[in-house]
């Protein structure tokens, strides 16, 4: 990012300015003060004090910027808030303020792809991949327990029909979340079918699960577990 002049009354009004304009955290601005400005005498020959700055060239600033920028072409007033774990190589961003839903978008599709979009800013400039986090009033979480939910709920179905049962297309990330959760079924397993971005999950009966089903809820002792597909994602 390129740097721009701000001015003010005085130093501290510059910098004012552009963490307003640039829509940063001061710790995410890097400045210079190239004039810090006179009062004059008698307000003859007074000046303005004027800065140079952008947002400081760092995984959470590009971020940050990158985002800002979309949102201002959307005219949305959005408030950032990054955290960098250097240890893990993370990033976490929260985005705080009106009408989310339009970042969200339907199941989350919109919030994924400024994810990806960020991501892509991010690890631009960097040697080591830097894995991007972007949540909306904690959604990611929220749609979590509502697809563990669900995977328990077709799996209860599929546990007493015996028919596989086939979900809805997911990104990877949702698909992760299905397996994970039915991962140590004893009655039913997962797997992945078809390409993207209509690749689902398919929930289907284990060999023998009918069978171990009908007895563990009519009292008698649970039948031996058989050897079957794990259920992990073929991404």
């Amino acid at each position: 990012m390129e740097y721009k002049i701000f001015t003010g009354k005085t130093v501290d009004d510059a910098i004012n300015s552009a963490l307003v304009e640039l829509r940063v955290s001061s710790d995410l601005l890097e400045y210079e003060v190239e004039d810090k400005g006179s009062n004059g005498i008698l307000g003859i020959g007074a000046r303005p004090a004027q800065i140079k700055a952008k947002v400081k060239d760092s995984a959470d600033g590009n971020a940050e910027a990158f985002l800002q920028d979309v949102f201002r072409s959307m005219n949305m007033d959005v408030k950032i808030v990054s955290e960098f774990n250097e240890e893990e190589k993370s990033l976490n961003i929260d985005l705080q303020g009106e009408d989310m839903g339009i970042l969200i978008g339907k199941r989350g599709q919109t919030l994924d792809s400024l994810q990806y979009l960020t991501s892509l800013v991010v690890n631009k400039k960097t040697e080591e991949y830097i894995r991007v986090k972007l949540d909306i009033e904690n959604y990611r979480e929220r749609r979590e327990e509502t697809l563990e939910n669900l995977a328990r709920s077709i799996a209860s179905k599929v546990k007493k029909t015996h028919k596989p049962i086939v979900l809805e297309p997911m990104n990877p990330y949702e698909r992760r979340i299905i397996h994970a959760c039915l991962q140590n079924d004893r009655f039913v397993y997962t797997s992945s079918e078809g390409e993207e971005p209509y690749r689902h999950v398919v929930v289907s009966p284990k060999k023998g699960g009918r069978k171990d089903y009908r007895e563990k809820n009519s009292g008698y002792q649970e039948a031996g577990n058989t050897a079957e597909e794990s259920g992990q994602e073929d991404l």
